[in-house]
């Protein structure tokens, strides 16, 4: 059985005074808030496949698909996933103005 344990070490600057546990914990915490609201973009929106990387563009198509998938998840009527209500408002005016809150 092979050992698959990977171990690496990170730097960080604060200005509290806490110890390593609390500290990994807050650490570890904040990166899979971050890395799951990335999967979920990737996922429905393919983001990571946006060949868009001039000027500010990048930055404003990321802020358009955090309110897309903000706006997608606080529709509850359609008890699909993120994707698949991005889909049906594409398809369905009336869905989109739903999801819009028009």
């Amino acid at each position: 059985m092979e050992d698959n344990t990977i171990t690496s070490i990170r730097y960080y600057l604060n200005s509290f005074t806490s110890d390593a546990e609390k500290l990994a914990i807050a650490v570890r915490s904040h990166w899979s808030i971050e890395n799951s609201l990335h999967w979920v973009l990737d996922v429905s929106f393919s983001e990571d496949d946006c060949p868009v990387y001039k000027d500010n563009a990048p930055e404003n198509l990321a802020r358009l698909r955090q309110i897309s998938l903000n706006l997608l998840s606080q529709e509850k009527t359609a008890k699909i996933g993120v994707k698949n209500k991005r889909l049906k408002a594409a398809w369905d005016n009336k869905y989109l103005a739903k999801v819009l809150g028009i």
